[in-house]
């Protein structure tokens, strides 16, 4: 037995990294849509860092599991999606990317996927958004909230390194393959995505810059993406996609439905989205996608969480000449 477990005394989930009880607690006060003490969010992000930088760019997930959308920072309605799809650990849930930005709560959100994620890690797969960087978060809000929260840059910093390590992608049962955005071009097959160096800033082009930036569109081929970055591409390429790598379906987010979902291509590919009443004023449902056992699928609805049930942001006291 090593020394430091000579001691029975010694609680030996702490020398492993947070104990069971610490990651527990930690979910308990982020559920009531709280954000932890500086030094205990530091904490968290290490420990989520040490699980995530074991994972592979295409997570191997096995069904049953719950696929979903953006969430962009709507903490009232990503526990109104707990509520409809089922809480953890009794359902695996994979959530591709755009946890931040937008929402009021970001901070919050992220913070508590990241808590089950630390207590969870088997149960739960955080894909990366477009959303899930440096330089997007410091123009849609989030490094703002995290300042504004907690006077200082440096959560914003944990976290943004967290993004880093988040896994690019993942296959359901050998059969479905979740992204956050869509294919690129420069990808042709699950070892090229296998290959990448993920633990960097989004960068402006390439693989790994597609994958969490296109979108289908009913065009043959690739073209030109109107977001300026990534591309478009049609139902061929998505066979060709499927055919090679020996897929069913590919389900991703990334875009606005306001039915909550869409399917496109003979149902080759779904669209997840999962932020009902996006940005608080769009109106649209939310839907995630359930896989069971035989891959059955099944899609849940839901709406935004009653207005009753919902926090409002902290904001600064208004100066007094304002009064």
């Amino acid at each position: 037995m090593p020394a430091a477990f000579a001691d029975e005394n010694v609680d030996k989930d702490t020398l492993l990294g947070p104990s069971t009880g610490m990651r527990e607690e930690w979910i308990t006060e982020l559920s009531q849509c709280k954000f932890l003490p500086l030094d205990q969010l530091k904490m968290l992000c290490d420990c989520v860092r040490d699980i995530l930088i074991e994972e592979s760019n295409v997570r191997e997930v096995a069904s049953p599991v719950t696929i979903c959308g953006d969430v962009h920072g709507q903490f009232y309605d990503v526990l109104e999606l707990f509520r409809k799809g089922g809480e953890l650990p009794d359902t695996n849930y994979i959530f591709m990317g755009d946890f931040v930005d937008r929402g009021y709560f970001s901070l919050e959100t992220f913070s508590l996927l990241l808590a089950y994620k630390c207590r969870y890690p088997d149960k739960v797969t955080l894909l990366r958004g477009n959303h899930e960087s440096r330089q997007i978060t410091q123009v849609y809000g989030f490094y703002d909230e995290c300042l504004k929260k907690y006077s200082s840059v440096n959560v914003w910093r944990y976290c943004t390194e967290i993004f880093d390590y988040l896994s690019l992608s993942a296959v359901v049962n050998n059969s479905m393959f979740a992204v956050h955005g869509g294919l690129s071009p420069t990808v042709n097959t699950l070892e090229d995505i296998r290959n990448i160096d993920r633990k960097q800033e989004v960068p402006h082009d390439g693989g790994m810059c597609d994958l969490l930036w296109s979108d289908p569109e009913d065009i043959t081929g690739w073209g030109v993406s109107p977001r300026g970055a990534g591309f478009l591409f049609g139902a061929d390429v998505v066979a060709k996609w499927n055919h090679i790598n020996n897929l069913t379906c590919i389900a991703r987010a990334h875009q606005l439905v306001m039915e909550g979902y869409k399917y496109q291509f003979n149902e080759s590919l779904v669209t997840v989205w999962s932020a009902p009443n996006y940005c608080y004023r769009c109106g649209n449902v939310a839907a995630i996608l359930e896989l069971d056992e035989t891959m059955r699928r099944k899609f849940k609805i839901f709406e935004a969480a009653p207005q009753e049930e919902r926090g409002l942001p902290v904001k600064r006291p208004q100066p007094a000449y304002f009064l």
